[in-house]
């Protein structure tokens, strides 16, 4: 019976069979239609409600309104128009009625990129994260570049804002870092889970009205930088603002924005416990992505944060029973000359594996001794955080799994931080930032009663044949809790076996997104990644990973129900049919 036509419509069904069923499944060019005929007229509508690809064959049909039995989702049957934001328009396809038969037109009636663009925006606006994974999927198999979700999602949350840029943004732009570690197959899914990130962030919060810039400004980056500097240590975040958006309308490039904004962090000792640094390096790296497109809306959700931060200054583990701000401020005013010193030999510093022990040592005096040394023997301010860096992770890779869960994260923050003011320096070397080196060495200072006594570093074994094997191994590792040593063992030995990082690390990720979204874990592992792509495979790159994977471990398994959310929009966006008999 079915034939086509040159306008493009299809036969479907006779009349007489629509109104004597009231409702009519077809298959049509791989098409299923659900046929309905209401108030004396036809309607046709894809089978599959758009929200969980439940059946709408044989749904309630009242005054032309379809409801999808499970979820009670509502469509007009005419434009396949929802009333439910949470569960997306239904297709609707045109009818016409030719001499007792039903035909329908399959060419498509919407532009479907808009449509999915959209689509990201209302689960963004509702924080409906099977909409979000959805419209993810979607847009990337239509083409799109992972930069433009991932700008929208980076444009919504500075927006949209309870504490300015927050966990979920950090989230967002972690995992965007993280995509070139990643199999194909799991980067859709990190891009999911950034932006879900997001719109937990921003839900229910109202818009940021970010302030005008100084009119007719004629000043120089340098008066607004002192100002900026001013206001923050005031807590002033509205004055501090608007001399930021001032810098950046007047043309102030990439470096002197970063300039001005890890000044003024490090004004203050580690202050946040680290998180005010990152954000601003995430920031940063957010604007990298998207060619600094919007940064005059983006930048100034910063600023909250930086103004009202705790500061390590006001901290009683800072001041007793060690004053670490009275050393500090002793080493801060050595600084100048111990780069002078070490300007003739820059480059020529050697002395990594020997600076260690001192950062990991009991003398709060010697380890800022030991940096103004590393400095004056030519040691760049770029290595110097990257000693540094490393010394955090060991912190990680020995804790003890004897010592309080909690404590975990008193061992992650010192690293984050540590690699935030490293790829800092590594986009502005300025004298202040460098300060922030110092402020990570302290920190990892505070914490070395976490490796009392400490966790074994893994060595090589001999009688490893197949690395690959152990790389097969991780997910089963991962489904029980108590794993850490087990792990890090593992993934030492992969690495002293020869097996390929770029494996290991798409593993670690794959098996931290199958896990329900955990900040702290996201950011340990975006970290680590960074590091070991500095390191390579040395000692210290093994023992980078080694500390990620044993913290991913302390912190899995998970409910998974994220997982189950995105596997489902994937499913639907493949079109399997999920709730039809076969």
């Amino acid at each position: 019976m079915i034939s086509n036509s040159i306008d493009g419509y299809v036969c479907a069904a006779k009349l007489a069979d629509v109104q004597a069923k009231g409702s009519l499944l077809v298959n049509l060019e791989k098409h299923a239609i659900a046929l309905f005929y209401s108030n004396d007229q036809v309607y046709a509508i894809d089978n599959r409600c758009p929200h969980m690809g439940f059946p709408l064959h044989g749904s309630t049909c009242k005054d032309g309104i379809v409801t999808c039995p499970w979820h009670y989702a509502r469509f007009d049957l005419k434009s396949g128009g929802t009333f439910d934001s949470w569960a997306d328009d239904v297709r609707g396809f045109p009818v016409q009625i030719r001499d007792g038969e039903v035909w329908v037109n399959l060419a498509p009636q919407v532009d479907p990129y808009a449509h999915q663009r959209q689509r990201l925006q209302d689960g963004l606006q509702h924080s409906i994260s099977l909409v979000i994974a959805k419209s993810a999927i979607a847009l990337l198999d239509l083409g799109a570049d992972f930069t433009e979700p991932f700008q929208i999602g980076l444009e919504f949350g500075t927006r949209y804002n309870k504490n300015g840029w927050d966990t979920g943004l950090s989230i967002h732009t972690c995992l965007m870092n993280l995509l070139p570690y990643l199999d194909a197959e799991d980067r859709p899914r990190a891009l999911y889970q950034g932006l879900s990130a997001v719109a937990r962030d921003s839900a229910g919060a109202p818009p940021h009205f970010v302030v005008h810039p100084l009119p007719n400004f004629s000043g120089d980056i340098n008066a607004l930088k002192s100002w900026f500097r001013q206001f923050i240590e005031r807590r002033d975040s509205e004055a501090a603002e608007r001399c930021l958006v001032t810098a950046i309308r007047i043309g102030a490039d990439s470096k002197q924005i970063a300039d001005m904004l890890f000044a003024s962090a490090t004004d203050r000792r580690y202050i946040d416990v680290g998180h005010t640094l990152d954000f601003i390096n995430k920031a940063l790296e957010a604007l990298d992505a998207v060619n600094w497109q919007g940064a005059e809306a983006v930048l100034p959700s910063l600023v909250g944060g930086l103004a009202n931060a705790t500061r390590m200054e006001e901290s009683n583990s800072w001041r007793y029973p060690v004053d670490l701000v009275e050393i500090l401020d002793a080493a801060f005013e050595q600084l100048p000359k111990a780069l002078a010193e070490g300007e003739s030999h820059r480059g020529n510093w050697s002395d990594f594996e020997q600076l260690i022990p001192i950062l990991l040592g009991e003398d709060a005096v010697a380890i800022a001794d030991a940096l103004l040394t590393a400095l004056k023997a030519g040691c760049t301010e770029e290595q110097l955080a990257g000693a540094v860096t490393y010394a955090a992770a060991l912190r990680v890779a020995r804790f003890h799994t004897n010592n309080d869960h909690s404590d975990w994260n008193t061992a992650h923050h010192p690293f984050t931080f540590a690699n935030a003011v490293h790829q800092g320096l590594r986009r502005v070397p300025s004298p202040e930032l460098l300060r922030g080196v110092f402020d990570a060495a302290m920190s990892v200072y505070l914490n070395r009663f976490l490796n009392i006594p400490p966790a074994k570093l893994p060595e090589p074994k001999d009688g490893v044949e197949n690395p690959a094997e152990l790389l097969k191994q991780l997910p089963e590792l991962f489904d029980r809790q108590q794993q850490v040593n087990q792990v890090g063992q593992l993934v030492a030995q992969y690495l002293y076996a020869g097996g390929k990082p770029e494996q290991l690390m798409a593993m670690l990720g794959k098996l931290m997104l199958r896990e329900n979204r955990d900040f702290h874990v996201i950011q340990e592992m975006e970290a680590a990644f960074r590091q070991y792509s500095l390191l390579g495979q040395t000692p210290a790159g093994v023992h980078v990973l080694v500390a990620a994977a044993r913290y991913l471990a302390a912190h899995a398994p998970t409910m998974r129900s994220q997982e189950q959310t995105y596997q489902m929009a994937y499913r639907l966006h493949r079109g399997d049919r999920l709730f039809e008999e076969s």
